[in-house]
């Protein structure tokens, strides 16, 4: 149903017990006492206190849909586009994707390693605690598992590893088949015998790949245990979504800008999260997802940027929200849970994460400001302090 402030569960003049990184009491202030210590079996004098006096403190933020690490920048596709080319019109001629893995295949790892943590760094200071990042930029099994490695090496928030190597067609492969044989005989069991990824995406549109190699690709993941997901509808209407609702082990449905009403019934129904990307289909000067209907449809919506250097170059979460709010007709309640609960749902990690709940990790922001600033000023995200596990 509807997200309304009801269901925020606001508790002024609250406490937060966390221990070992996890939250082990939650309640009023007042309500914290000795006997809470003593049924929990913690001294009460040897906890640490830390004072968030008059701030509003609430679930850190899930980034849900990044590709963070890349080389190189598409900007002269952005002239492009505001002179009429298409997206297709523009991979066609050799940029988009196969443009930004040129310059990944090249990069170093210490210089991919050092944009990423400014990147991550970018996204802590926004309230991210928890952020998912794609390959897809390599295409090749050496710089897919140079990427994946490197994101092994980011500890101050957690980063979920989605492998993409259907992003594109590299120029290497003459076909998209030929290629998908090569992901399935060559990357994946190197890649999964390192335990290097824990997701999988796939781009499905005209152009790229298409419902059989996308069900060829998602079989052969069903041997290494990993979620699945897909960018879907993003440019064309696929008519695939109902047959992907049926699969399990799909946690979410991505872009979803062209998805119809049939596909929205379908996910309304099924426990996929659809993720809706308003950055992009703002650069792209395009429609946007069709939030309103998913919602009252039933279906759980999550909300990301997108982050990547061709069609969504930014990483400020105000602006999705403020997207999110104008375009997409979403209430600030429903942004809220979207870029919290929802996004732990669609990475799979809604018992671990995303609201603030005994046994879930201790992953908080600090406000400076009333909840209500959020996702209202493009540019003003009044968060203080990011809590890590914590910390």
């Amino acid at each position: 149903r509807n997200v309304n402030d009801k269901d925020l569960s606001i508790i002024k003049k609250a406490s937060i017990l966390t221990s070992k990184g996890k939250i082990v009491w939650v309640g009023k202030k007042t309500q914290l006492t000795s006997a809470v210590f003593k049924k929990l079996n913690i001294k009460q004098n040897s906890i640490k206190k830390i004072s968030l006096k008059n701030s509003v403190v609430m679930p850190g933020f899930v980034e849900c849909h990044t590709h963070s690490v890349f080389a190189g920048d598409r900007q002269n596709e952005f002239e492009m586009r505001n002179n009429g080319k298409s997206y297709q019109d523009i991979a066609n001629s050799g940029g988009g994707i196969v443009s930004t893995v040129k310059h990944t295949r090249k990069a170093s790892s210490e210089q991919l390693l050092l944009d990423l943590k400014k990147r991550v760094k970018n996204f802590k200071s926004q309230g991210v605690t928890a952020l998912e990042v794609k390959t897809g930029y390599g295409l090749d099994l050496k710089t897919e598992i140079k990427v994946l490695k490197l994101l092994k090496k980011i500890k101050n928030l957690k980063i979920i590893s989605t492998y993409l190597g259907p992003h594109a067609v590299p120029k290497e492969f003459k076909t998209a088949s030929e290629y998908m044989n090569y992901i399935i005989d060559k990357v994946l069991p190197k890649l999964a015998a390192e335990k290097l990824f824990t997701r999988a995406d796939i781009f499905i549109e005209k152009g790229y790949f298409g419902e059989d190699l996308t069900k060829k690709y998602f079989d052969a993941l069903k041997q290494y245990n990993v979620h699945l997901t897909a960018h879907i509808d993003q440019l064309t209407c696929s008519g695939l979504v109902g047959n992907l609702c049926l699969d399990n082990s799909i946690k979410s449905l991505d872009h979803l800008v062209q998805v119809g009403d049939k596909g929205i019934k379908n996910l309304s129904k099924s426990e996929i999260t659809s993720v809706l990307l308003p950055t992009a289909d703002f650069y792209l000067k395009m429609n946007y997802p069709p939030a309103r209907k998913l919602i009252d449809s039933g279906a759980r919506v999550a909300i990301a940027t997108d982050f990547n250097p061709g069609s969504a170059p930014s990483q400020d979460l105000s602006f999705v929200g403020v997207l999110s709010r104008l375009e997409m007709k979403m209430t600030l309640s429903e942004v809220l849970t979207a870029y919290t609960l929802g996004a732990a749902y669609a990475l799979g990690l809604e018992k671990e994460m995303g609201s603030i709940e005994v046994g879930k990790q201790a992953n908080f922001i600090c406000l400076e400001d009333n909840y209500d600033q959020l996702f209202y000023n493009v540019g003003y995200h009044p968060v203080k302090k990011t809590i890590y596990n914590g910390v």
